[in-house]
């Protein structure tokens, strides 16, 4: 499938960069670049574009100002120097954040999430369960009834629809048991279930009632689940 994309970026160098990295992958054209984002959006209404490669600080006419006013109906990656736009990113339904200087291989990882978007028929996670170890038994736990994990020292507590359940696993053994676009770890304390989250909101989701803390270590990973869908 060829992808066909746009660059939109005021600084020379990174506008080159950019296009350099888009020339190494095969299925990606690289119909045209622009400086600023009024020439795009013109652009934009009179063809058909797959990917939006797009700064967000520029000048007279920012990248964020661009996808509030324009109907988008191809993928957009943000690439940015700023890391304090990433909820918004979210907001926005972007499909990836890159935060400059951002390498090659960190590049392909937001391709990898425009495939994933354009193919149809991606494969899904097959399995709804798992079994926990508590006390002398296996508990069968749906996934689709977590909430979120919570860690107490030597003990994990999973807190499911309707109970609470205590397991010395470890969060290891659950994010190699589960899918992490379905249970994502946001702290070292704490997982998550994606579709369960009402809110994100300075550092803190929310679960319910609960306010889980998003750390630093994990913030990175979570954002990008969240920015590629919640799937």
């Amino acid at each position: 499938m060829i992808i066909n994309s746009i660059i939109i970026e005021d600084e020379p160098l990174a506008q080159e960069r950019l296009a350099e990295f888009v020339s190494r992958v095969p299925n990606i054209k690289l119909l045209k670049k622009f400086d600023n984002g009024i020439e795009a959006v013109s652009f934009l209404k009179a063809n058909n574009v797959d990917l939006i490669f797009l700064d967000i600080n520029m000048d007279g006419f920012s990248g964020i100002q661009l996808l509030e006013s324009t109907k988008i109906n191809g993928q957009v990656i943000f690439t940015t120097a700023y890391d304090e736009y990433a909820l918004k990113s979210y907001d926005l339904n972007v499909t990836d954040y890159l935060l400059k200087p951002f390498t090659f291989e960190r590049f392909m990882k937001a391709i990898a999430k425009v495939d994933e978007k354009l193919t149809p028929n991606a494969p899904k996670d097959e399995r709804d369960y798992l079994f926990v170890k508590t006390e002398y038994r296996l508990e069968k736990v749906m996934l689709d009834d977590i909430l979120f994990i919570e860690g107490m020292r030597d003990y994990r507590r999973i807190h499911t629809k309707d109970r609470k359940i205590m397991t010395l696993q470890t969060f290891k053994d659950f994010e190699q048991e589960i899918s992490k676009t379905k249970v994502c770890r946001v702290h070292k304390s704490y997982m998550v279930a994606i579709d369960k989250i009402t809110s994100i909101e300075r550092e803190r989701i929310k679960v319910k009632d609960v306010l889980i803390p998003i750390s630093e270590t994990y913030k990175k990973d979570f954002l990008e689940i969240i920015n590629r869908g919640s799937k």
